[in-house]
């Protein structure tokens, strides 16, 4: 790991330097232009990596995903309905594609049918979850410290939104007195019902690397080293890239567009549910960013996704310098990672996906489906075999103040129209 990750806040970099005043960057004229993909032909992408994954045609896939979008606000609305009973929501994907809300008590709730995404997504109601989803995380907010304390080491906390329990997860050399003694010691301290899972894994923040890459020179030891950009964000007056905040102050984006584009420090937020830095540049970002592995793919931002309606089971990519473009599951919407990677204890406000495609220099990727954001990755969790269990992200809910995230107007491509005419207008001043 390049930077200790006891970074606590945003850190007061002294007179900021206006973007104004920033030299001018050396933009090179690339080989190739990136294709500009639209919002159906990044459905068509990431459907394409669907069904390789669930077995089914490319057609059926793409109207799954589109699904997967138009029924957010359904979800949203079930959550709101049934507040005091729900466990959680899952999409599930096999034997067929549907939803399911999982619910504490025996009142049984009729099945329904969702039209939407040009498919009819059955939604079902199962009872008898042993807590609900609030209940869970009010305990792991309260009692963290307390829990932690309990076990030898710092476990990883979440909620397994299909039975409404409090997930421990801990190693096998910690479960030597027994699962079920550490179930009953955990739930006195919790007040809530306990599953606990012993995996030999290690949660640690990804080395720095990634997306559109970024570079920098540590001035701890003058070597280089390389980070990743999430999306671009804006303020009203800068436009800035959003990267982790384990990643060196000053960078310079490497970009097959742009160039060498210097990019001003402005912050860093890296306490309990965040992990983000912002470096803004004088030069104005698209809302765009690489959603392949060869970086010859550009996506616009067009939506996002806040965590509140991400699923368990929301079928989600990511773009990662050192793993390049992959997709899996969502598994736990509210998890608290081991450890003290967050500044010490992290709250349980981050979300994982399931393995196997995440590895070190993929920290601060974008986490998309389609061309909605979802957020920025931050961590990963590792078996002894050095394989990887699931990695974890920010939701974009959690930028800092004033700071939001750079969508893209009804064409899309008019962004990359931009970058074009920002190239042709900084070569003339070469």
């Amino acid at each position: 790991m390049l930077l200790s990750p006891t970074i606590l806040s945003a850190r007061p970099v002294g007179p900021q330097v206006p973007v104004q005043s920033l030299p001018a960057p050396a933009v090179r004229p690339p080989a190739a232009m990136p294709v500009m993909e639209s919002a159906a032909e990044a459905l068509a992408r990431d459907g394409a990596e669907y069904a390789r994954q669930f077995g089914v045609a490319t057609e059926e896939a793409a109207r799954r995903l589109a699904a997967q979008q138009a029924s957010v606000m359904a979800t949203d609305r079930l959550a709101e309905r049934y507040r005091d009973r729900l466990a959680g929501i899952v999409v599930e994907h096999r034997p067929t594609y549907r939803i399911v809300v999982h619910l504490t008590g025996q009142v049984p709730v009729p099945a329904m049918q969702l039209r939407t995404g040009g498919i009819a997504v059955p939604i079902v109601f199962e009872t008898g979850a042993r807590g609900t989803r609030e209940q869970v995380v009010w305990a792991m907010t309260w009692h963290q410290a307390a829990i932690r304390a309990a076990l030898p080491k710092p476990p990883g906390l979440g909620l397994d939104p299909r039975t409404g329990e409090l997930v421990v997860i801990v190693g096998s050399a910690q479960a030597g007195a027994g699962v079920a003694a550490i179930q009953q010691r955990i739930e006195a301290i919790a007040g809530v019902p306990v599953q606990v899972r012993i995996i030999n894994q290690v949660e640690k923040n990804l080395d720095v690397a990634g997306g559109a890459r970024v570079e920098g020179v540590s001035p701890a030891d003058g070597k280089r080293y390389v980070c990743t950009t999430g999306f671009t964000v804006g303020d009203g007056v800068r436009s800035a890239v959003a990267t982790a905040a384990h990643c060196l102050d000053d960078l310079s984006l490497r970009d097959p567009i742009l160039g060498s584009v210097p990019l001003a420090f402005v912050g860093q937020w890296g306490w309990g549910y965040r992990d983000v830095q912002i470096n803004a540049s004088a030069v104005p970002l698209a809302p765009t960013f690489y959603a392949d592995t060869a970086k010859t793919r550009l996506r616009a931002v067009t939506g996002q996704r806040t965590r509140a309606a991400t699923r368990a089971g929301d079928f989600v990519c990511h773009r990662g310098e050192r793993t390049g473009y992959s997709c899996a599951l969502v598994e736990l919407t509210d998890f608290a990672p081991a450890g003290d990677i967050c500044g010490g204890a992290c709250l349980p406000t981050w979300v994982t996906v399931a393995g196997p495609t995440c590895n070190a220099g993929d920290s601060g990727s974008p986490v998309f489906s389609g061309t909605t954001a979802f957020g920025i990755l931050k961590g990963g969790s590792y078996r002894r075999d050095g394989s990887c269990a699931f990695y974890f992200y920010m939701s974009v809910d959690y930028l800092p103040a004033g700071w939001t995230l750079l969508r893209a107007g009804a064409d899309p491509a008019s962004n990359l129209a931009a970058d074009r005419n920002l190239l042709e207008r900084h070569s003339l001043r070469q």
